[in-house]
């Protein structure tokens, strides 16, 4: 048998005549740059996002970028994130000039640990270094501690840039103060929230595209601009942007598939929970292979929640080259994400010889699995049972 880590042929065959009958659509129209696909696909996902404003956009990495350079972030400026997470998370930071700060990521979640979060800002502020953002990312599909993350930022007066490429849908708690907590959803907490639509993200496009969310009802003129070149109103320019828009024919697409995407998440919700029952009765859940957690299950109000959408389901092993390779001779799709934390990549060398302890043990055990909606039962025991008899044969 052979499992692929992602196979998107039955999700687009299943969708594929009101696809072709949505691009058709646009083709008619002879409306290819932005127009009411795109806006009426922004009100939607807004609305799913639950903030006030989405802003499509060329790809999650320019919703990055575009971003910063609205926040007017550029040299002399620091933004704080983690080194565990894709490039982009840092090269959005690097492309407007300014320098990224590292905290270290909690063990389990993969997350910013919001205790590493708070000491370093204070060593930044006694360095009198100029933090402009705090940017935690919702890594493989759960939210960082945003509860706390929000309350620190609160104390150093800072913005938050929500990383939440590959957790749209995703929820967690916050508490006021009051004391009553509300669950929110991944990219409404921040100054706003960026997220992608990489095929291979649980809301995918036929190409590149993303989307950067706000309910601040000013700041969203200044993205808009932003997106397009900096105008406001068109050939008049009061500050410097790009070319960032989205395609209509990726927001027709996008906005077909986000009425699914509630089920493919659930599917993916279920598929881990099939993983779960297959390790445990391999014998490997426990003294072998670590599984992914959920983090906030004991929170109030969490039954039912969609704490994680699963973009990843991420395996913890010490001997992770090895199994990695074993999978892929015997027919297992399987990807390392990511092999090389940011601040030891070859373009930084300035911050190669910082540690982040956690980070890189992450990135020599994280092995992701198969995880996408369309998996059968049998290629879930497949997988692990493949796991299973590679342990049993050393």
């Amino acid at each position: 048998m052979n499992v692929p880590l992602l196979d998107l042929g039955p999700q687009i065959q299943s969708l594929r005549s009101e696809i072709i009958e949505a691009v058709t659509r646009v083709i008619d129209s002879t409306r290819y740059i932005l127009g009411p696909e795109v806006q009426s696909f922004e009100e939607r996902v807004a609305a799913y996002c639950q903030v006030g404003f989405g802003i499509g956009v060329s790809s999650g990495t320019d919703a990055l970028v575009m971003t910063l350079m609205a926040m007017e972030i550029g040299p002399g400026d620091k933004v704080i994130t983690t080194p565990y997470s894709f490039f982009a998370t840092m090269g959005a930071v690097l492309r407007v000039g300014a320098s990224p700060v590292f905290v270290d990521i909690e063990e389990e979640s993969f997350n910013m640990d919001p205790e590493a979060l708070e000491e370093t800002l204070y060593l930044q502020k006694q360095k009198g270094n100029r933090i402009r953002a705090i940017l935690p990312v919702h890594l493989f599909g759960q939210c960082a501690d945003m509860e706390r993350i929000l309350k620190i930022a609160e104390k150093f007066d800072l913005p938050i840039v929500e990383d939440a490429a590959q957790a749209i849908g995703a929820c967690c708690p916050v508490m006021d103060d009051q004391g009553n907590t509300s669950w929110k959803k991944a990219g409404s907490m921040g100054l706003t929230g960026c997220f992608s639509f990489f095929p291979s993200k649980n809301l995918g496009g036929i190409g590149d595209g993303g989307l950067v969310t706000t309910s601040d009802a000013k700041f969203v003129d200044v993205l808009r601009s932003c997106r397009n070149h900096g105008a406001s109103p068109k050939y008049f320019h009061p500050r410097v942007g790009g070319n960032f828009r989205l395609d209509p024919v990726q927001a027709v697409i996008l906005d077909l598939k986000l009425r699914h995407l509630d089920s493919w998440h659930h599917k993916r919700r279920k598929n881990s929970m099939i993983y779960r029952e297959l390790f445990a009765d391999k014998g490997l859940a426990e003294k072998t292979v670590r599984l992914p957690i959920e983090q906030f299950t004991d929170r109030p109000g969490a039954d039912g929640r969609t704490h994680h959408i699963y973009n990843q389901f991420v395996i913890r092993v010490p001997d992770r080259d090895e199994l990695q390779s074993y999978l892929l001779d015997h027919g297992v799709g399987c990807e390392v994400y990511y092999p090389r934390c940011l601040h030891q990549q070859e373009c930084v060398s300035q911050y190669n010889n910082l540690v982040f302890p956690v980070s890189e043990k992450a990135a020599r055990e994280s092995l992701a699995l198969p995880i996408y909606p369309d998996l059968t039962f049998e290629q879930l025991d497949f997988v692990t049972q493949t796991i299973a008899d590679f342990y049993s044969s050393k």
